[in-house]
């Protein structure tokens, strides 16, 4: 979601930093770094889906400033690489977007809190609920996870937008609703189908990637 720097006040721009360095300093000491540093498999994983997703978030449809859609796909990152690896990505991808000059890089924390961290924590969120579940059908972790946690990623994420910039005056709240929130049902749907769809073909093809998938609980 683009953004631009006139949108905001500067006591959101400090909270939102602020709850930006909290997650990321959780993010760096949850990752499994000396797991990174050995496996190669990971490594390609983590910098390929910060590449794929640098240029995925280059196509993005303009509506009014603060409110651009794009697909997000943290959901299949996530799952790929658990939430904290997800975040580290997810920035990498950001620094692309903000070096090809499609955002400002003084909303870096801003953009990094609402397309990254949020989507990544809600789709870590959902993940857990299955597993706690403890469903013993694998399409449990496809829907749940992929599709529906995918739509959940892009609800709370969109919700938290609207929020942002209605409590700091530059639209009102039916302006975002005319504008966005009626929208948002139609962003969630291509969203659930692009996360679903990669998880689904990485879970018959090559499930090793999806480092969330506990293939030993669907064998019971």
């Amino acid at each position: 979601m683009g953004m631009t720097l006139q949108i905001f006040s500067t006591t959101q721009l400090v909270v939102t930093a602020a709850l930006f360095c909290l997650i990321l300093a959780a993010a760096v000491r949850q990752a499994d770094w000396a797991r990174l540093k050995t496996d190669q498999a990971l490594q390609h994983s983590l910098f390929g889906a910060a590449v794929a997703l640098g240029f995925l978030w280059q196509l993005r449809a303009g509506l009014s400033p603060g409110l651009t859609i794009h697909i997000f796909a943290m959901t299949a990152v996530t799952l790929m690489l658990g939430w904290p690896l997800a975040v580290m990505a997810g920035l990498m991808a950001l620094v692309i977007v903000v070096v090809t000059g499609r955002e400002p890089w003084q909303l870096f924390a801003a953009n990094g809190l609402i397309t990254v961290m949020v989507p990544a924590l809600v789709s870590h969120g959902i993940m857990l609920w299955e597993r706690h579940k403890d469903f013993r059908n694998f399409f449990a972790y496809i829907f749940f996870c992929g599709f529906f946690g995918a739509a959940g990623a892009v609800l709370v994420a969109g919700g938290t937008m609207v929020l942002m910039l209605w409590s700091s005056g530059s639209y009102s709240w039916d302006e975002l609703v005319h504008e966005y929130l009626r929208y948002l049902p139609l962003i969630m749907l291509p969203e659930a189908f692009v996360n679903g769809t990669v998880v689904s073909g990485l879970m018959v093809f090559n499930p090793e990637r999806l480092l969330t998938l506990d293939e030993r609980r669907y064998r019971r």
